[in-house]
C-alpha cells in the first residue's frame, strides 16, 4: 500500500521508513503476476484492500521514539488501467526513555494516489505506471509530525519479470524486479514561526526549511507459484508454492531546499515473504535502518491484503467503467 507507516512522527522528526506510496494492487502481466509489496508500490492498478498493516519500529532521532503504525488503504479501479487509492495512518509513539504506549499519537494525513497503467508488454513481463500521489495536509494530528500544507509526488512505477530468459537460465525465469522513483514537492518552501525572547523581550523568528524529496527503492522476488506453474514443478509442500520470498529497499534523498549539503540518504532494507492465497496475501518484512539517520533498530512490518477483483469480480472488483474480468486464482496470472 501507498501509505508512510514510517513518517516522520513528530515535528523536527526527518526520517520516514517505509516512503510515500507503498504497494496498492497486484498485477498481471503474460504469465506473471506482480503482488503487491509492503514497502513500495507494484507497477499496476487493480481494486485491492491493504488492511491491516501493521509497523513497529524506533526513529531516527536523538533520542529515539518508539513508533507503532496502523493503516489501511482502499485502491478502485476507474477504467481497466486508471485507478484511485485512499489510505490512512494512526501512530503512536513512546517517548524516549518512558513507558510504552505513552506520548503522541493520533492520524498522519489522508494520502491519495491517481495512477494510469501506461504500457503493458506481456511477451516480456514488463509493465510501467504513472501516478500523482497527494498528501492532504491539515487532515492529520500536528503531534505526530503531520503537515500543514499539502504534499505532491509526480511518480514512474515500473516491473520486468525474467520469464523471457533462455531455457540455460530457467531457474531465474521466477525471478521479478520491481520499482519506483517519485519527486515529492511541498506545497510549502517554508514555514516560519515568530517569537518573543522571554529575556530580551525581542522578537524572533524562527524558519523551517521543507526540501523535495526524491522517493526511490525497488523490489527482488522470487515467486515460488510461478516456479511450479511455468518452469517446473519440484513437488514441494503446498504451503512453499504459494511463497514468494523477496527484499525491498525504501529510500529518501533530500534534492532541493534543504539547509545543508551534505544532507543524508535515509531509508530500509526490508528481507521478507509474502503468502499469496486465492483471494487474499499476507506479507511480513524487517525493517532494516541503512544508516543512524535511518533508525536505532531492527524493526517490522506485517499486512493482510485482500484481492477484491478476485472476492467480487462482477461488483467492487470491476472497474466502475467496464473493462475485463480478472482471472479468479492468483496460480492463472503467476
Amino acid at each position: 500500500m501507498f501509505i508512510r507507516h514510517a513518517r516522520a512522527a513528530v515535528p523536527g522528526l526527518a526520517i520516514a521508513l517505509v516512503p510515500l506510496f507503498g504497494s496498492t494492487a497486484h498485477e498481471i502481466v503474460g504469465n506473471r503476476f506482480f503482488p503487491a509489496t509492503i514497502g513500495i508500490d507494484d507497477p499496476g492498478v487493480n481494486d485491492e484492500l491493504s488492511f491491516p498493516t501493521v509497523a513497529n519500529f524506533k526513529t531516527g532521532d536523538d533520542p529515539s521514539f518508539r513508533q507503532r503504525d496502523f493503516s489501511g488503504e482502499f485502491s478502485k479501479r476507474i477504467t481497466e488501467a486508471f485507478a484511485i487509492s485512499i489510505g490512512a495512518t494512526h501512530s503512536s509513539l513512546a517517548a524516549p526513555g518512558g513507558p510504552t504506549g505513552i506520548g503522541a499519537q493520533g492520524f498522519q494525513n489522508l494520502e491519495t494516489l491517481f495512477k494510469y497503467r501506461l504500457f503493458k508488454d506481456p511477451a516480456h513481463e514488463f509493465v510501467v505506471s504513472v501516478g500523482l500521489g497527494i498528501e492532504w495536509g491539515g487532515t492529520g494530528a500536528a503531534a505526530v509530525g503531520a503537515d500543514p500544507f499539502n504534499t505532491y509526488t509526480p511518480t514512474i512505477f515500473f516491473g520486468k519479470g525474467l520469464g523471457d530468459l533462455p531455457d540455460t537460465l530457467s531457474w531465474l525465469r521466477p525471478v521479478a524486479i520491481t520499482g519506483q522513483v517519485g519527486y515529492a514537492i511541498p506545497g510549502r518552501n517554508s514555514t516560519t514561526t515568530f517569537s518573543i525572547d522571554p529575556d530580551t523581550g525581542n522578537l524572533s523568528a524562527d524558519t523551517e526549511f521543507h526540501p523535495r524529496v526524491l522517493n526511490w527503492g525497488g523490489t527482488i522476488q522470487y515467486s515460488m507459484p510461478y516456479l511450479k506453474s511455468s518452469v517446473i514443478d519440484l513437488g514441494l509442500p503446498d504451503f512453499v508454492n504459494h511463497l514468494i520470498p523477496l527484499v525491498e529497499a525504501t529510500l529518501q534523498t533530500p534534492v532541493a531546499n534543504t539547509l545543508t549539503s551534505g544532507t543524508k540518504t535515509t531509508g530500509t532494507i526490508n528481507p521478507g515473504f509474502l503468502w499469496v492465497g486465492n483471494t487474499f496475501q499476507i506479507g511480513v518484512e524487517a525493517l532494516i535502518p541503512i544508516n543512524r539517520q535511518s533508525g536505532t533498530n531492527v524493526g517490522v512490518i506485517g499486512q493482510l491484503h485482500f484481492y477484491l477483483d478476485d472476492i467480487d469480480p462482477r461488483g467492487i472488483g470491476r472497474p466502475i467503467f467496464g473493462g475485463p474480468v480478472q482471472p479468479a486464482s492468483p496460480f492463472a496470472r503467476n
